[in-house]
């Protein structure tokens, strides 16, 4: 149970007490980690990225309004901060045929999903998002691993609740076809 509400350690820091920082440091310092460390799978990246991160947000702090959550201001400043250094190294990320994407019904993804072992799913998994770009891993990421709601989402990315609805809805076919790949290169 938290004892103080983010506006109220806001409010603090704002009127010069700036050791209530740490208090929000605690608290989504991990979850600002995890999710960088998965966009950009590198831990040493992800721990300076997550410092970046929390510099914005002290100097920035100022400019949040609460038109959305706190939590929800910062992952749109992690997001849009780890997707930006992935655009920078410019990695190459797997190109697949549409044709295999637009053919994946739910009904064979469910029934992929259920032919392996609960172990197995997880690495092939792991395997398959790792061939996402980045700004798709985190999408996948935020809606999954966070649990964030579509609408946090699209408020995190930046992008309409319809937009977000109907990328997951392709990441998920993608992964899928993916997912396909990596079981047939292990067969």
């Amino acid at each position: 149970m938290e004892l103080y509400t983010d506006t109220y350690y806001i409010q603090r820091i704002q009127a010069g007490d700036t050791a209530c920082f740490a208090c929000l440091l605690d608290k989504y310092s991990l979850q600002v980690y995890t999710l960088i460390v998965r966009i950009v799978q590198n831990r040493e990246d992800a721990e300076e990225l997550a410092q970046d991160v929390f510099l914005k947000v002290f100097k920035n702090l100022s400019s949040f309004k609460g038109d959305s959550s706190f939590s929800t201001w910062i992952y749109r400043i992690a997001y849009n901060t780890a997707v930006s250094e992935m655009r920078k190294k410019r990695y190459e990320f797997l190109a697949i045929d549409e044709q295999l994407i637009n053919n994946a019904s739910e009904n064979d993804i469910a029934e992929a999903l259920n032919q392996t072992d609960a172990n197995e799913q997880v690495e092939q998994l792991e395997s398959a998002l790792a061939l996402l770009p980045p700004d798709e891993r985190a999408l996948i990421l935020l809606y999954y691993m966070q649990q964030k709601s579509t609408e946090e989402i699209a408020s995190i990315a930046e992008l309409t609740v319809s937009n977000v609805k109907t990328k997951l809805y392709r990441i998920r076919k993608k992964l899928f076809v993916l997912l396909k790949n990596i079981g047939e290169d292990e067969s």
